[in-house]
């Protein structure tokens, strides 16, 4: 596999989640963990934890540095390679499954409920008592004056429907 591939899977999960402006050609631990979870390279030899190990060891980066260039990356390769097959020989094995996945996945993320339900949930015309007050006829919001509720007794602080304002006797018994 050329350095070209590798370099173009790199970059692709060094831009992940990072704005068009903020993307980088390097890569802090998350973004390298990421990667090996999304293209299936963990088993029971070669875990999350090691490449977390591999990527704070001294022959990849300092410990000052957050993030790894791509010549980093390579030697951090050489590392996973090292404990996943036993030998750092094994990089280019490693490097062509790399190259032949996909890139940074979006596993897990929150998807649009395709149920029938969710149409009623969202369809104002069939909402009643005092939500329905709450939207005109077109369906809008009708903002705080729907929410709220201006009738005069409730301002003087009866509730609404009460019918014996003003019949309290201040006499005392």
């Amino acid at each position: 596999m050329s350095d070209d591939q590798l370099k173009t899977v790199f970059t692709s999960f060094c831009a992940f989640g990072a704005g068009s402006k903020d993307a980088q050609a390097t890569m802090d631990n998350a973004k390298f963990g990421k990667l090996f979870r999304d293209l299936k390279l963990y088993d029971k030899k070669f875990t999350s934890t090691d490449t977390d190990i591999i990527f704070s060891r001294p022959e990849v980066k300092s410990k000052t540095e957050r993030k790894i260039t791509f010549e980093q990356f390579k030697k951090a390769l050489a590392l996973c390679a090292e404990k996943k097959y036993g030998s750092k020989d094994e990089v280019g094995k490693l490097i062509e499954k790399i190259c032949a996945g996909k890139g940074p996945g979006t596993s897990g993320a929150t998807k649009q409920s395709k149920t029938g339900g969710v149409d009623r949930m969202t369809d104002t015309s069939q909402y009643t008592g005092s939500h329905k007050e709450r939207f005109d006829e077109g369906g809008k919001g009708k903002g705080l004056e729907g929410r709220k509720d201006f009738d005069a007794q409730a301002a003087e602080g009866y509730v609404g429907g009460y019918k014996g304002k003003d019949t309290y006797s201040d006499k005392k018994h």
